[in-house]
């Protein structure tokens, strides 16, 4: 059985070495919810998640060190400024995580993905022909691969767009500015990019 999750991923590192993967999903078999990979400087990795259904579907599919249900919200607000040409700021609120992201505009990926119909960008078939491509150009990151309780799991990415800076604590402690994301977090298989972005995709996970 195959399950496809459709939203949003913001991928960041920070000067304090910790790295965050935040999923803004929209349509999924769980409903609307988001919900952030961490992984700090020392190695440890956390999963914040809104609820008991989504944290036991993550934690089934990644890797944790640690898994903590609590209340998690990320509000996309819009603004556009000289500054923020795309208008987006992500809000990322939740008792563990404070986060606050500048997206920036669409990246070279970003106008090459828009090419591509967005139904065969998120067919499992046409993902596992852009992962040798995806392998060689952004290091750690796949598009195909085999997650954990040996399920399968193909991204299919539609946009990206560069973030420009982010700010925040995780357990009230700073993060300081924005870093690649450096090195790979090592939640599953494949990584977001190195360099901070947020990404349109469809997830599909085979169970």
């Amino acid at each position: 059985m195959r399950q496809r999750f459709r939203g949003r991923i913001a991928g960041t590192g920070t000067t304090s070495g910790v790295r965050v993967v935040v999923g803004h999903w929209h349509d999924t078999p769980l409903g609307a919810f988001s919900d952030a990979m961490v992984e700090t400087a020392a190695g440890h990795r956390v999963l914040l998640a809104p609820h008991r259904a989504a944290a036991d579907f993550i934690a089934a599919t990644y890797t944790f060190d640690e898994v903590r249900i609590e209340p998690f919200s990320v509000v996309v607000a819009s603004a556009p400024s000289a500054s923020v040409p795309s208008g987006e700021r992500w809000l990322v609120r939740s008792p563990s995580l404070r986060l606050d992201l500048v997206v920036g505009a669409r990246t070279a990926l970003g106008r090459l993905l828009r090419l591509v119909p967005a139904r065969l960008a998120a067919a499992p078939a046409f993902c596992a022909l852009t992962d040798p491509v995806a392998r060689l150009l952004l290091d750690g990151v796949r598009t195909r691969g085999s997650a954990a309780g040996a399920r399968r799991e193909w991204y299919g990415a539609t946009d990206h767009h560069a973030l420009t800076a982010a700010e925040g604590s995780f357990d009230g402690v700073p993060l300081g500015g924005l870093a690649p994301v450096d090195p790979p977090p090592r939640f599953g298989f494949s990584s977001t990019p190195a360099r901070p972005s947020v990404t349109d995709a469809v997830t599909t996970v085979e169970l």
